[in-house]
């Protein structure tokens, strides 16, 4: 669980990125779950854009993701949706120091 000072902070840090993953009319698959998968250990913070024809509204695919890939909810603003997950590769733990 992440305090808001370390939300704060994750906020901050996702403002200039761009949108790695898509989530369209097949919302969330095993296939898009096990990239989502990838990209966390990869970079920690991810930034996913959901379409207008998703199935699930952007809040609703935050708690799914939370309880499959024990992920941490960031922000949610309009259709872009930003979650955090320390990497559980050793050569890449840590990138992101919350404070």
């Amino acid at each position: 669980m992440i305090t808001g000072k370390q939300r704060s902070f994750l906020k901050s840090l996702s403002n200039p990125l761009r949108p790695m993953m898509q989530l369209g009319k097949g919302g969330l698959t095993p296939e898009a779950l096990k990239q989502i998968d990838q990209l966390l250990n990869d970079h920690e913070l991810l930034k996913i854009n959901i379409l207008n024809n998703c199935p699930g509204e952007p809040v609703a695919i935050a708690r799914a993701l939370e309880e499959e890939l024990k992920t941490e909810f960031v922000s949610a603003l309009g259709h872009k949706l930003v979650v955090y997950r320390a990497s559980r590769t050793k050569e890449k733990a840590n990138r992101i120091q919350l404070p």
